[in-house]
């Protein structure tokens, strides 16, 4: 591929050879005009001349005088033969030229070539004393010309034009190869100091001079002094670098400590989604720990102050009150933070749900749901959410009520909490369809929908949309452990973004027994995962 001079060169080339063809081309335009006119009018002053001096010579049949009128027309190059016809003889005289430019009498009509004009040649005879001039046809001359002559004018003028092109095009190639070298010798040895900068090192590659006074000289500058920012950049991400891994090394034990804790939570859980466990524990663990242990740092350093104050016997009164606010400023978020951990905690440990160890028994399906709703109405009627069940009479399960509350209560606060805006207006329809041995319940709503990149993402643990402001990603799959382990079911989502979400879940009547011989034969083994 031609580099930036080769096409500018050839750039420059094609315009001026566009522009030389166009005025070339109209310069070839006007020639020709002009030569067509000047042969009309030789045309026409041929003919006025013969049609004026032929007829009386004619008339008087003085052939030497009609052989001397011809001749003396036959001058110009561009008339090829003249032949004058007599009415009644014929052919009377005639002339034509020869290859080399010689005249010669006609003496055949194939002789002649060109293209003819023909003209009568009238005789005006004087006839009775007062009357008018009679014009009488005494014959009539044809006059062959030729264009051989324009034609080779302009042949001569195309040639002349293209050697002008080609000699321009030439000089500007020379002209423009000489005067970009001026612009890209510098900018050559620019591009192999930035390739040796980008491969070798900034540590290896030497300034570029810096002798050039003009436009360039201040691009090299300006390359040094990035080529020194590098370097310096370079150096203090190495010590940024060696920083960070000496304190690393001083956290080596809690990463230890919080690497068993995670892989103790990874037997537990068996999904496929090592790396996402991983760092959904540390994240989620981390902040609250993180403002729990800075908080008591703060309180230790206060107690120290105080102490050394109350040692020294010089203890104030407002160093007494600033301690006691900051003491109870950093127990209550070392109280908060640290029941946010537990609980975390507690949740993390329910993604293990097979081995439970609640009660078993028989419940009617309604009136039990009714029952999980109407404890979460202190949450619902802050909202303007309506939650609407449809489940026949008399559905009665034999299962764990403890696990099936826990379900539904995730899936409704997981709508309240997604699905809708805050202040926003819904509905949540929990529909129960018994098909046999097996019941089918519905959770819809009419909400925002799920994103397309989440819904096969939705019952992995810690994915959550909500991360910072609350969420942890554990309520779906708990959901989903509890349907799949504990109840032997089956449970899968659909949506369609803008109208709603709709959580099917799959459950049999009669829950399997602990040995797993009676296990759902439609349940998965494992949550679904992205992809």
């Amino acid at each position: 591929m031609f580099g930036i001079q080769g096409r500018l060169t050839a750039l420059f080339v094609v315009i001026v050879t566009v522009v030389l063809g166009i005025s070339g081309t109209y310069a070839q335009y006007s020639l020709g005009h002009e030569l067509e006119v000047a042969n009309q009018r030789l045309r026409e002053g041929v003919l006025t001349r013969l049609q004026t001096s032929l007829p009386s010579a004619l008339w008087d049949l003085d052939k030497a005088k009609v052989d001397n009128i011809v001749a003396a027309e036959m001058l110009p190059p561009e008339l090829v033969a003249i032949r004058v016809y007599d009415t009644s003889v014929g052919l009377f005289s005639g002339k034509r030229r020869k290859d080399d430019g010689g005249i010669i009498p006609i003496e055949s009509e194939t002789d002649v070539q060109g293209a003819p004009v023909v003209a009568d040649l009238a005789y005006r005879d004087a006839g009775a004393a007062g009357s008018a001039l009679k014009p009488v046809i005494v014959g009539r001359v044809v006059v062959n010309f030729s264009r051989a002559q324009i034609d080779a004018t302009l042949a001569a003028e195309v040639r002349r034009k293209v050697v002008e092109v080609l000699t321009l095009d030439l000089i500007l190639v020379v002209a423009l190869a000489l005067s970009l070298r001026i612009v890209f010798d510098p900018l050559k040895k620019l591009r192999d100091g930035l390739f040796e900068l980008a491969t070798r090192g900034s540590d290896e590659v030497e300034e570029l001079p810096e002798k050039r006074s003009d436009e360039l000289g201040d691009v090299i500058r300006g390359f040094n002094a990035i080529q020194r920012k590098v370097k310096s950049i370079i150096k203090r991400t190495r010590e940024a670098e060696d920083l960070a891994r000496r304190s690393a090394q001083e956290t080596a034990q809690a990463l230890d400590d919080l690497q068993r804790t995670q892989e103790s939570l990874l037997q537990a859980e068996r999904l496929a989604s090592l790396g996402s466990l991983v760092a959904g524990v540390a994240h989620e663990i981390n902040t609250p720990v993180g403002i729990a242990l800075t908080s008591a740092s703060v309180l230790m350093d206060a107690t120290t102050k105080v102490d050394e104050s109350m040692q020294s016997g010089q203890v104030k009164k407002s160093e007494i009150q600033k301690y006691i606010e900051t003491a109870g400023e950093s127990a209550r978020l070392i109280m908060n933070n640290a029941y946010r951990a537990a609980h975390l905690i507690h949740s993390f440990k329910q993604i293990a749900v097979d081995q439970v160890s609640e009660a078993r028994r028989r419940f009617e399906l309604k009136e039990y749901i009714g029952e999980v709703v109407s404890s979460l109405q202190p949450k619902l009627k802050k909202t303007r959410i309506v939650v609407a069940i449809n489940c026949p009479d008399e559905i009665m399960l034999d299962s764990y009520p403890g696990a099936l509350a826990q379900v539904i209560t995730n899936l409704t606060l997981n709508c309240v909490e997604h699905a809708f805006e805050p202040d926003g207006a819904g509905n949540i329809d929990i529909n129960v369809i018994p098909e046999g041995d097996i019941i089918e319940m519905q959770v819809v709503d009419n909400g925002k929908g799920i994103a397309p990149d989440m819904l096969d993402k939705v019952f992995d643990p810690f994915v959550t949309t909500r991360r910072g402001q609350g969420g942890t990603g554990l309520g779906l799959n708990i959901v989903f452990n509890l349907i799949v382990k504990q109840f032997g079911g089956a449970i899968s989502v659909t949506s369609t973004q803008g109208k709603g979400a709709k959580f099917v879940l799959r459950i049999p009547r009669v829950t399997p027994s602990d040995e797993g011989e009676d296990k759902h034969p439609d349940a998965p083994l494992h949550a679904p995962t992205a992809g």
